[in-house]
């Protein structure tokens, strides 16, 4: 995964460089005057054939779970079925570390020191670093949420423990959300049958897509902690498949790419907050190219979401 976004690796270090903004970010999700458009009143069946017209087109298998947090409106393709989830699966990590926050049992400021031991390939650039360098919890979840870091990750499973994840997300009624083992690391996982068969982590697009309904709620954790993670969220740098035609729009967003698996979870802040899970497996084409058929499925597939909701909303005038 590293090749498709090396190019993304300054971005992640300014990343880091900007970790202070964090105490502010609660502030900025759900601010006041921040949405005065109308909201808009989606033809959902129109949306959900135009939607399953483009999965039924894929090579391989497409699910897709779409919430309009405004109207409460709900569709979906194959929403309870299991899917592999690659990266997408550290939102769950994301959201249990802040959990253990806010219940005093880790602190965001808490170091965690890398070793060489710890280090693995994949997406993100700790595997780079000296031995010995230190990083705070948030440094370590603001990198693993927005370049994917894989060795961030790590030292946060190491900290929170796997199985505290499944706890979380059992609470949540996400009973079907797991986080197997350690990013490139399969003998460290809790599930082995599990994780030979969906790899990092397995969910499905209805769990994935209330997860992100419930940070948008701020009930995932707490009104503070959910909008602090969004802000993170916001910040990923991937934008090749849900976002590839939509610029100016805003998104809090995780994605997860293997060989034979692409997926993107997205909330959009438009004239309505639109939630969008979309999840492929046993893709044909698994090609590490901008245009293979996967991410091209998955773009498409969030351009006429965005159209279905009126398109991208004017930028705000500047204060």
């Amino acid at each position: 995964m590293i090749h498709t976004r090396a190019l993304r690796v300054v971005v992640g270090c300014a990343a880091i460089l900007l970790a202070g903004v964090i105490a502010c970010a609660a502030t900025r999700v759900g601010q006041p005057g921040a949405r005065r458009l109308q909201i808009v009143r989606a033809d959902t069946a129109a949306l959900r054939k135009k939607l399953d017209s483009i999965a039924d087109a894929h090579h391989g298998t497409v699910g897709y779970s779409v919430i309009d947090l405004e109207t409460g409106a709900r569709i979906n393709r194959r929403g309870d079925e299991t899917f592999p989830t690659a990266s997408l699966i550290k939102v769950a990590i994301l959201v249990t570390v802040y959990d253990l926050v806010a219940k005093g049992q880790l602190s965001l400021d808490d170091p965690l020191t890398v070793l060489k031991i710890d280090q693995v390939p994949g997406s993100g650039i700790i595997q780079f670093l000296h031995n010995g360098t230190v990083l705070s919890v948030h440094d370590a979840a603001w990198l693993m949420s927005t370049i994917s870091d894989n060795t961030a990750t790590n030292l946060l499973l190491d900290r929170i423990i796997i199985r505290r994840v499944w706890a979380k997300m059992d609470s949540l009624g996400l009973q079907h959300t797991r986080v197997h083992s350690k990013s490139f690391l399969r003998n460290s996982s809790v599930a082995m049958d599990s994780s030979v068969k969906y790899g990092l982590g397995v969910t499905t697009p209805n769990e994935m897509a209330h997860l992100f309904e419930l940070m948008a709620q701020g009930k995932a954790v707490n009104p503070a902690a959910d909008s602090a993670m969004l802000d993170i969220l916001e910040h990923n740098t991937t934008d090749f498949m849900l976002q590839r035609y939509l610029e100016g729009a805003r998104a809090a967003h995780k994605d997860g790419e293997t060989d034979a698996v692409r997926t993107e979870c997205t909330l959009w802040y438009l004239r309505n907050r639109v939630v969008a899970c979309v999840m492929t497996k046993e893709n044909k084409d698994q090609r590490w190219v901008l245009d293979n058929e996967p991410q091209l499925t998955i773009a498409n597939m969030g351009l006429a979401i965005v159209n279905a909701f009126g398109g991208v909303p004017p930028a705000p005038p500047s204060s």
